[in-house]
């Protein structure tokens, strides 16, 4: 066989999302941020009720740098996927009220 004559399996159709697929994806993402949220505020709780007693200034200033990670990372996981469970909600209407369903990305 020659270079030319290189066989390729057909790539199988693609198929296009449709409404459903961005109405449970927006479904699960909000589910997901309601969930990240609960842990947010758990965690906000959590540590407001338990403050740090180090003696060692060093001590106490890492032990606030990563409550305050922690906790922001809990905080851009509520949103994050807020926004995408929004932003699909957004695409599940438009795919509604247009005839056509968009290509999938």
């Amino acid at each position: 066989m020659s270079g030319s004559e290189i066989q390729t399996p057909e790539a199988p159709s693609k198929r296009k999302k449709g409404p459903i697929s961005f109405l449970s994806g927006s479904l699960t993402s909000l589910l997901m941020s309601w969930l990240s949220l609960k842990l947010s505020t758990g965690m906000v709780t959590y540590f407001a009720n338990r403050p740090s007693t180090f003696s060692s200034p060093t001590a106490q200033s890492i032990a606030s740098a990563l409550k305050t990670l922690l906790i922001g990372m809990c905080f851009l996981g509520t949103f994050s996927c807020a926004f995408i469970g929004i932003g699909l909600f957004l695409v599940f209407l438009r795919s509604l009220f247009t005839g056509k369903e968009p290509d999938a990305v």
